[in-house]
């Protein structure tokens, strides 16, 4: 058996002592689980799953904190502090992630906040942070195909757009006309693939290709007015541009969800203009939660 530095591994107890509990660790031996992580019903034999990495003596050791990255993965991380070797950004464990000068763009500031890719150093064999990102991302494979669904860490802004980093391996970029909310560097969300360009990079939407929008649509709206009882307050006598900006406030308080919808201004607007009468009454049988709704029945229920 071999231990994965950096992840996170299902490794069994071998014994107790004061300091906490020794996990088998195959060819490297036992490994230390400190005592605050050990728990009153935890016995020998037992399987626990845990993170190994490299304790300030360089000395593997097993945790059970959620670091905010594993080798192999991108993260925003924020600078704890900086000495002549380099920054320490905390990644959520009690020791902090180096990140050599070597390995920075530009020199990180106490307090600051980076992307980093989390690897091995191939020479000293620890654990270390890159901000030069680009060396760390490969082409997409033609396997992600249209409006296949992705992780996207959104990285940095562009005049086209933002540039995201897609499933922790590839870059993408979501086209400015593809985004109907607010971006940060740093945000994780749900993205769609477009297209794999030439150069290996993907064309990314935050909405379902073809059918599947009308789809997301008509779920938000369904889970929308069956949290609200069936009931949105919007009448014959509303105005129509106050429903259009009522409907698109009630009916998401996520960016993901908000965007699902947002795709459709021409159909909230033409909905708008006829007082959503419909959207005003009571949950017709069909709608009920136990029930199945077609996509096509939100819309004729709309006209």
């Amino acid at each position: 058996m071999m231990i994965q530095l950096g992840r996170w591994n299902d490794l069994t107890i071998t014994r107790f002592t004061d300091h906490g509990a020794y996990v088998d660790g195959g060819e490297t031996g036992e490994i230390l689980m400190p005592r605050s992580y050990v728990k009153p019903e935890m016995r020998p034999g037992d399987e626990v799953h845990v993170f190994v990495y490299l304790d300030q003596e360089e000395r593997l050791v097993a945790t059970m904190e959620q670091p905010l990255a594993q080798v192999g993965e991108f993260a925003f991380l924020r600078v704890a502090w900086v000495n002549q070797f380099g920054a320490f950004l905390d990644w959520g464990l009690m020791k902090d992630l180096f990140v050599p000068f070597s390995e920075q763009k530009r020199k990180m500031v106490k307090g600051n906040t980076y992307l980093v890719h989390v690897h091995i150093d191939p020479e000293t064999h620890r654990i270390v942070g890159s901000a030069k990102v680009d060396r760390y991302l490969e082409s997409a494979p033609a396997s992600y195909h249209k409006d296949r669904e992705v992780d996207a860490l959104i990285w940095q802004r562009t005049p086209l757009g933002y540039k995201a980093i897609v499933d922790n391996r590839y870059s993408g970029l979501i086209y400015d006309d593809q985004i109907y909310d607010e971006l940060h560097t740093g945000d994780r969300l749900r993205a769609h693939v477009v297209q794999v360009r030439s150069d290996g990079k993907l064309d990314l939407s935050l909405q379902r290709l073809g059918k599947g929008r009308f789809r997301d649509f008509s779920e938000t709206l369904l889970r929308k007015l069956q949290a609200a009882g069936g009931f949105l307050p919007f009448t014959d006598k509303t105005d129509a541009e106050a429903t259009l900006t009522g409907i698109f406030l009630s009916l998401s308080n996520s960016s993901q969800e908000k965007s699902s919808f947002a795709f459709f201004p021409c159909l909230l607007r033409a909905c708008a203009t006829n007082r959503l009468v419909a959207i005003s009454l009571k949950l017709p049988m069909w709608m009920e939660p136990e029930g199945l709704m077609p996509a096509a029945h939100t819309y004729s229920s709309l006209s």
